[in-house]
């Protein structure tokens, strides 16, 4: 990472927040036989995929990638891939950062709109500054910080770290 940058978890700490969630999705989903997991693009869609590995002995598990623009989300349009449909599937959407909850306010609206039966949200890591009426259901980190900070998350080869700058 660059300089002026602070690990504030390393690998082996996303792991053990990811290993929790992972058991809380197990206890709140243990009737259920599928799961839909919907990762935003590109490092909520990694998270999604390490949930998908962790949780596929117990469920079976759709895994989808929504991709939107993250700054100006009205201005492209929003896509899932593989297109499928969910309608009256049980949704978790997954992203790695909540910060103003644009993202994942607009990528649940559009879930929504697809007529899904309930909707989970996880996020890493929470840094509660709020301007969208949006929280996520499981959260690895919640973590105060600046407006003028930035968290990033650091995902490469199966290496999770995550960063404040």
């Amino acid at each position: 990472m660059s300089k002026g940058s602070n690990l504030i978890l390393d690998h082996d700490a996303v792991l053990k927040k990811l290993e929790r969630i992972s058991h809380q999705i197990i206890e709140d989903n243990y009737n259920e036989d599928l799961l839909t997991l919907v990762g935003v693009s590109k490092k909520g869609y990694q998270l999604a995929q390490f949930f998908q590995k962790n949780l596929s002995t117990k469920f079976k598990i759709d895994l989808i990638k929504i991709e939107l623009n993250k700054t100006e989300p009205t201005k492209d349009n929003i896509t899932i891939s593989p297109t499928t449909s969910l309608q009256n599937k049980k949704v978790i959407l997954i992203d790695d950062v909540l910060n103003t909850g644009k993202t994942l306010m607009y990528a649940a609206a559009f879930l929504t709109n697809m007529n899904i039966s309930s909707m989970k949200t996880i996020v890493l890591v929470d840094r509660r500054h709020r301007s969208f009426p949006i929280r996520a259901d499981w959260v690895g980190l919640t973590l105060s910080t600046t407006l003028q900070e930035h968290i990033s998350v650091e995902i490469k080869k199966n290496k999770y770290e995550v960063y404040l700058n």
